[in-house]
């Protein structure tokens, strides 16, 4: 579980694989579920920073190009305030979701690695600890039952992804009117 959470996160495409693997265990062995899920986000902290300082590493000299200005600017600007969100989501919800891609851009465009690492870790402990419940209470019926509810989970990662955002913009707004008042 470990290795196949490393790979996964370090960008090797290994679809569904994490997920599914910790679900087959905690539907044939109930006492290893929790373990396999410990196991899978050591393995994801381990990993995705793998992709992230190779992100980091190659591709802010390249993104230099696009994001000094105008537009790019902008993106740039909006990815360094609300761009965890979109490492965060992904990283949460069992609908997969372009994972590597919110990687690649946090990496390259200079989000903290702390801050990184601690989404990734406020996200895949729900996820895998979610998924090795319900292996060990749905058993067989796990699968199928995800399958079924894909339009739902689909909906809540948007849902999510909204409210959060909404929040950060408030508590932000809010930062800033105490900043101004403090100031005057």
């Amino acid at each position: 579980m470990l290795l196949l959470a490393v790979m996964d996160s370090a960008g090797i495409p290994i679809v569904g694989g994490v997920d599914l693997l910790i679900v087959t265990i905690a539907v044939l062995d109930h006492s290893s579920a929790y373990w396999a899920a410990g196991a899978a986000v050591i393995g994801s902290l381990i990993g995705s920073p793998v992709l992230f300082l190779i992100a980091r590493k190659g591709g802010e000299a390249y993104l230099s190009r696009f994001t000094a200005k105008g537009k790019g600017a902008k993106l740039k600007d909006w990815y360094l305030e609300y761009g965890l969100l979109t490492v965060f989501v992904p990283a949460l919800v069992i609908v997969p979701l372009p994972m590597k891609i919110a990687v690649l851009c946090a990496g390259a465009l200079g989000v903290s690695p702390a801050a990184f690492l601690l989404v990734i870790a406020a996200a895949r402990i729900p996820r895998y600890l979610f998924l090795a419940w319900l292996g060990t209470k749905l058993g067989n019926d796990t699968l199928p039952y995800l399958k079924h509810h894909t339009r739902e989970l689909a909906l809540f990662s948007v849902l999510l992804f909204v409210v959060l955002y909404l929040l950060i913009r408030i508590f932000d707004r809010r930062h800033k009117l105490a900043h101004l008042t403090e100031s005057e």
